[in-house]
């Protein structure tokens, strides 16, 4: 983060953690406690370390760091939001069209794990099917590597498809309330189709979430689709590989509430979305992310995946889907085949 980042959050920040200086005390200022809490979240070091270099007290700290992410996410969280009308869905759309050869996509779905401290008398409540105890970090993804929704909490006991069908996100689209376009043409083609996200085997196949085909003995056909859809969610994976690397918080278990914990992660979401815009060639340089050589068929992964960290996925389930949502899945395979193919994807769909 440079310095006027540094100081534009700051400014966003400070009204709601500043303190008075009192007769007995001189208050810690408002960009000290910003400091130490990114700190913080970018080396989960002891509260004994920052004590040391910000000489600070160990109990203090442990009232400061919640209190600054709780701040951050209200200042900043805001600015992650799912689009509210037609037309700034159209414009998610046509960037992952641009950007990623896939049409009509509204954002690439995921889930990750993040280690918690297990609440008291909660027994197997929290515990996934690694054998950790954890919550669920669910997120809409767009074609930038930015978050256009964040669900934080659920139990790690609950697959990526349980979380789905609890989240909020889920019973907004389910009702209608989205404002999601009907659906349209496909590019160079007068087949309509339904505006789909994409995600991966641990989400139910839906006709508005698209999910590669099962099985090892598929068609090359079949191959392709899933490499293209591969290709357009990557951008999730990517998202939450440089949140985990630029927040080495996300590689511990925290030793603190469930509350407190869902505070650190919507708080690093928070700043993932505001360095993304504000400062985005420091905070994911050019070979932070993933990227293809095309012409040879290489993957040339991101430095984020040198971090032995990582957050780990949801469970994979079995979903065999409605057969419109087959279909539907069908039709975009047809179309990547036919009118959507891209010139490399032949060199390529072993890829994914």
């Amino acid at each position: 983060m440079d310095v006027s980042t540094f100081e534009e959050l700051v400014a966003l920040v400070s009204p709601s953690i500043e303190r008075k200086n009192t007769s007995m005390r001189e208050a810690i200022p408002a960009a000290e406690r910003i400091a130490l809490t990114l700190r913080y979240l970018a080396t989960c070091e002891m509260q004994s370390s920052l004590s040391y270099q910000f000489r600070i007290a160990q109990n203090t700290i442990s009232g400061i760091i919640p209190a600054v992410c709780s701040a951050i996410y209200h200042h900043l969280g805001s600015e992650i939001q799912v689009p509210e009308s037609e037309n700034e869905w159209k414009m998610v759309a046509e960037e992952f069209w641009a950007k990623w050869n896939f049409p009509l996509c509204l954002g690439a779905m995921d889930g990750k794990h993040r280690r918690i401290k297990p609440p008291p008398h909660s027994g197997a409540t929290y515990r996934n099917y690694k054998g950790f105890f954890s919550i669920v970090l669910l997120s809409l993804v767009d074609a930038n590597l930015k978050f256009l929704y964040v669900d934080v909490g659920t139990n790690g006991r609950v697959s990526d498809g349980g979380v789905w069908g609890k989240s909020k996100l889920r019973q907004a689209i389910t009702n209608g309330d989205m404002n999601i376009p009907e659906a349209a043409a496909l590019p160079r083609s007068a087949s309509k189709l339904p505006f789909v996200i994409v995600a991966d085997d641990a989400f139910p196949l839906m006709p508005n979430i698209m999910k590669p085909y099962p099985g090892s003995n598929l068609s090359k056909e079949c191959l392709i689709f899933n490499y293209r859809l591969s290709r357009a969610r990557r951008v999730s994976e990517n998202a939450f590989g440089i949140l985990a690397a630029r927040f080495r918080v996300f590689g511990t278990t925290i030793l603190t509430s469930v509350p407190n914990t869902k505070l650190i992660v919507l708080a690093a979401c928070s700043l993932h979305y505001f360095l993304t815009n504000r400062s985005k060639n420091t905070y994911i340089p050019e070979d932070s992310a993933d990227r293809e050589d095309i012409l040879n068929g290489v993957l040339i992964e991101g430095n984020w995946r040198q971090n032995t960290n990582q957050l780990i996925s949801c469970q994979r389930i079995s979903s065999r889907g409605s057969n419109y949502a087959k279909d539907v899945r069908d039709r975009f395979c047809n179309f990547f085949n036919a009118e959507g193919a891209v010139p490399w994807q032949d060199n390529n769909y072993t890829l994914h």
